[in-house]
């Protein structure tokens, strides 16, 4: 297995250069969705698979993009990830290329020692939340931060001081033509 670091919406590669296109958790981030999926379609070979994880817009993580939106606004234009994780969506990106879309909601668990824990961590190297915690003002920031809490809060299941926290995703199969 080769790794190269590539735009989405414009891969490097041939028409039908591969058998298997796989994202996780990543092409979702792209801005323009119909362009990053047209760049799957043509990379992947005909009966070729194009395998997906995605956060859903109810999960843990959709919600997060929400709380999120609501202290920073996304870039004029710009499509929420979690769209990616919602089976209209995709049927609207692959449905013209794929032989078949095939989507699985699964579950996956943050472990963490505490809610303030993910959030130090969140803040320091998941993307959407390191940019919005530097993109505002310190008294913003406890606001985000608050917020951050009161979303764990609702969906942390430990019973205790630590946090174990379900985020929804779906794991996507799609079949090219």
């Amino acid at each position: 297995m080769t790794f190269q670091v590539a735009d989405a919406e414009a891969l490097p590669f041939d028409d039908g250069s591969f058998d298997v296109v796989l994202s996780s958790f990543g092409v979702m981030f792209a801005p323009n969705h119909e362009q990053t999926a047209r760049e799957l379609l043509r990379v992947c070979r005909s009966g070729g698979r194009i395998g997906l994880a995605n956060w859903t817009p109810r999960g843990f993580i959709g919600q997060l993009f929400g709380v999120v939106g609501r202290h920073v606004p996304s870039p004029a234009g710009v499509t929420s990830p979690a769209k990616w994780g919602s089976e209209p969506h995709l049927d609207h990106l692959f449905r013209a290329g794929a032989a078949g879309i095939h989507v699985t909601p699964r579950d996956f668990a943050f472990r963490y020692k505490s809610p303030e824990h993910w959030i130090d961590v969140f803040r320091t190297w998941y993307g959407p939340v390191h940019k919005a915690f530097g993109a505002l003002a310190p008294e913003k920031q406890h606001a985000l931060h608050r917020d951050l809490l009161d979303l764990i809060a609702q969906f942390n299941s430990s019973g205790d001081a630590t946090m174990v926290v379900p985020a929804e995703y779906v794991e996507v199969v799609i079949v090219k033509r």
